[in-house]
């Protein structure tokens, strides 16, 4: 199933991904289908070293689509799509290249887990932040949030359904940026264009350390970060890099 709601621009090794599903961005079966596809093509692109996810319009993503959820009583349905549903974020957070989420409006429910999903966050000042669930007889978001919230607000917020502004958000140390609606994207792609400027194959490394260190005993990542250190000052680009340092000049990185 092939859906037209997610579009893909590569440019300067930056991959722009935007949802643009009329009225509100929601997630249906097909779209969700669709950026997990992105994603893992994205791992085996040497022409994008980072990626941008945004929305079109004045929402990033309004949820999950609620008309396309199964009906609880058809054997294994629901159980299907579930599987679909968790490989929307983990294909963005499995992703071998950094993502950017640029969220430009209202991220809710599903809309919110895919914006926490990603690497690095920045927001529009007119962008909020909510898991509304418990309003629609469902349940959900704890273990896509946690690593976000503090206990405290994010129990506040799946048991009540409340609407965080960005300006709190950044406040709290939980996004990048939040900024007026013009000046969005020409921040999220200035972050962009500083992860292109080094060595790819660290940024790789980098990324996967990160998330595996949170799953480790402190002990065991840090082994874990000094055994990539060590392949990775092995590589063409890392001695590039010790190189252009010493010579005081940009250093010139291959893909690998």
């Amino acid at each position: 199933m092939v859906s037209n709601a997610v579009r893909l621009e590569v440019l300067n090794y930056i991959a722009v991904v935007t949802l643009d599903r009329p009225p509100a961005n929601t997630l249906d079966i097909s779209t969700r289908s669709r950026i997990t596809e992105i994603f893992d093509e994205l791992t085996d692109r040497s022409d994008v070293r980072v990626a941008v996810l945004t929305g079109a319009g004045k929402l990033f993503c309004a949820g999950a689509d609620l008309k396309d959820r199964p009906a609880a009583e058809s054997p294994g349905k629901f159980w299907q799509y579930n599987r679909v549903v968790r490989e929307t974020g983990n294909a963005i957070k499995e992703c071998a290249k950094p993502v950017i989420a640029a969220i430009n409006g209202p991220a809710l429910g599903a809309g919110l887990s895919l914006a926490a999903s990603c690497d690095i966050m920045v927001a529009s000042e007119e962008a909020y932040f909510g898991m509304p669930e418990i309003n629609v007889g469902l349940a959900g978001g704890a273990a896509t949030l946690e690593e976000h919230f503090g206990r405290s607000r994010l129990r506040r917020m799946l048991y009540t359904g409340m609407r965080v502004p960005a300006a709190e958000l950044y406040r709290l140390g939980i996004i990048e940026a939040s900024l007026p609606p013009a000046q969005l994207m020409p921040e999220a792609l200035k972050i962009a264009a500083e992860i292109v400027e080094k060595n790819p194959l660290g940024v790789r490394y980098a990324k996967l350390s990160a998330n595996m260190a949170r799953l480790m005993p402190a002990r065991d990542a840090y082994r874990f970060e000094q055994n990539y250190t060590v392949e990775l000052s092995k590589t063409e680009n890392a001695r590039e890099a010790r190189q252009a340092f010493i010579e005081k000049r940009k250093p010139a990185f291959k893909d690998e």
